[in-house]
């Protein structure tokens, strides 16, 4: 499991932004599939070329896919290695939230423990 602490409050908030969108999850498992270019990616939105490259560059901030020049065009990879850390902090908050549950059910079952007993 990552530490949480191995990463900047500025990369994992870029990370998860660049994932909040739908569109950019899409060129996101569209390109964990196949390499696409860009071109490619932009013909299957109803959105300008130029609206899909800005959403292909917050992936490529956020470290999510990587544009390789080919000839002329511009072809999207997705990083899998990316996906996985995302993975993993999603992973270390959900072990934190998990220990903090566990933690107040046994508060709770104490605290039921010792409480008198209604006598009526």
């Amino acid at each position: 499991m990552v530490a949480v602490a191995e990463y900047s409050d500025e990369a994992v908030d870029r990370l998860f932004r660049a994932l909040a969108d739908a569109t950019r999850r899409d060129i996101v498992r569209r390109t964990l599939a196949s390499e696409l270019s860009v071109s490619d990616l932009a013909g299957d939105y109803e959105m300008s070329f130029a609206a899909v490259q800005k959403h292909v560059a917050v992936l490529e901030a956020a470290d999510l896919v990587a544009k390789i020049p080919r000839g002329r065009e511009r072809i999207v990879r997705a990083k899998p290695e990316t996906i996985r850390r995302a993975q993993e902090l999603l992973g270390h908050f959900e072990q934190l939230w998990r220990g903090r549950i566990d933690r107040l059910d046994t508060l709770l079952a104490e605290d039921d423990e010792q409480s008198p007993s209604d006598p009526s």
